[in-house]
């Protein structure tokens, strides 16, 4: 059996919220909580908020025991990315790109 969440259009980049899967890919879920409530990455907080849903939803919909639940897959893959103009010399314009992020989780039973 698996429990999952997905957040999907976060404001993050991809790589930004790759950096902080790496570190809880593998672990128990508790263990992966304590990890993230201690990482100073911006990423930290929207993936501890993704794994608390995994494993609440694993309890409730999936009568799983957290005890034995860890992070089985986690990845952040690349959503739509927003494109505004910022003003430059001589009357030009640039491209700035707001990129978003699908970071996704499944917990599973030891």
């Amino acid at each position: 059996m698996e429990a999952r969440a997905i957040a999907r259009h976060v404001r993050i980049a991809t790589r930004k919220a790759q950096q902080v899967v790496d570190i809880v890919r593998g672990k128990q879920v508790d263990e992966a909580l304590a990890i993230l409530k201690f990482t100073p990455k911006a990423a930290a907080p929207i993936v501890y908020k993704l794994i608390h849903s995994a494993a609440a939803n694993a309890e409730n919909n999936h009568d799983m025991d957290r005890e034995k639940l860890f992070v089985a897959e986690i990845y952040a893959n690349q959503g739509p990315t927003m494109k505004r103009f910022r003003p430059r010399a001589m009357g030009r314009a640039t491209t700035i790109r707001k990129r978003t992020s699908h970071i996704g989780v499944v917990l599973k039973e030891k």
